[in-house]
């Protein structure tokens, strides 16, 4: 790590999704429209949740957390990428590329293990309901949320800390529309190899290990619902749908990335942009609009705060489109 002194780079250029201007301004107002309506979607998701005490249970405490990571997700490369459409030379500094390295990393890790707090959930809430309140409780979630966002830290830490030292001498182009770790360190004037394999074996291991989790927790929660006869074992199956529709979509780009990270393909950066931009959008359409606790909450929250007049149609049109997108 002596060698960074060597570095010479003061910025990265950005090749981006298209030199096509025509094509640049099609995809600005696709991704425009997703990006207001994941932040907007994830924001109302938590003021709901904050402002209805019916919503007070473990499961909407993380899905309120959920929501505050996607939204972090949605800021991280997103506005500078709508800006760079009208840029014709996309560049982004060291320090910046570098933070977006960081970030990434920080809130994949942290949604990664907050996905695995809900499944765990839905296992006590499913498999052990006589003893749901007593195993999650209040301090438990909280737990489970500040060890999501430690172990997102530390996995992106752990990636920053021979990235930032790296030699970078001469190339500065970046194919994506974003810092992508991979591609930075294809940078480096050195033979990568071994930070390859570091980032292989980091990264893989946390999505692998989360996934896995996940798989195996769903699968006895499946085996139990099918042997419940109560009314709510149709509402507990629908839930647990949700939940591996999310997990599947989140996980499914991660992994790919993480087990060929180094080989690319065209079809990487259309991965590259589900991943980054459309993956917030999934809490919102997913796990909440299409929730009944969620939707009542929404209309009470309206009927309280706002001229029910003005708003019913607007209210019925955005939960018309998100069971429409599902």
């Amino acid at each position: 790590m002596a060698q960074s002194n060597e570095s010479t780079v003061s910025e990265f250029v950005l090749l981006g999704l298209s030199k096509s201007w025509s094509l640049q301004l099609f995809l600005f107002t696709i991704f425009s429209v997703i990006y207001v309506t994941s932040v907007l979607g994830n924001v109302m998701i938590i003021v709901i949740i904050l402002s209805d005490t019916h919503l007070n249970s473990p499961m909407y405490f993380l899905l309120g957390n959920l929501s505050f990571i996607d939204i972090c997700q949605s800021n991280f490369a997103t506005p500078k990428m709508l800006v760079d459409f009208f840029v014709e030379h996309k560049t982004i500094s060291f320090e910046g590329c570098m933070a977006q390295i960081f970030l990434l990393h920080s809130f994949v890790g942290s949604e990664m293990m907050l996905l695995v707090a809900m499944g765990y959930d839905r296992f006590v809430a499913i498999c052990k309901p006589l003893h749901y309140n007593l195993i999650m409780n209040r301090r438990v979630c909280i737990i489970f949320v500040s060890i999501s966002w430690a172990v997102g830290i530390l996995h992106s830490v752990s990636h920053l800390a021979f990235t930032v030292n790296l030699p970078f001498c001469g190339p500065n182009k970046v194919d994506s529309f974003f810092c992508d770790l991979p591609l930075v360190i294809k940078l480096a004037c050195m033979d990568t190899y071994r930070m390859e394999i570091l980032t292989l074996v980091n990264s893989g291991l946390i999505s692998l290990s989360c996934f896995l989790a996940l798989i195996v927790s769903y699968i006895i929660i499946f085996v139990t619902v099918r042997h419940q006869a109560s009314s709510g074992s149709s509402k507990s199956l629908y839930t647990l749908a949700a939940h591996i529709t999310v997990v599947i979509l989140f996980f499914g780009p991660c992994i790919y990335f993480y087990i060929w990270p180094f080989s690319r393909l065209s079809m990487d950066k259309f991965l590259s942009v589900f991943y980054t931009i459309c993956t917030p959008l999934l809490n919102p359409v997913i796990y909440s609009l299409r929730n009944e606790d969620v939707k009542s909450a929404l209309r009470k929250l309206r009927n309280r705060h706002v001229n029910p007049s003005t708003t019913t149609v607007i209210c019925q049109q955005v939960i018309f489109i998100a069971t429409r997108m599902t």
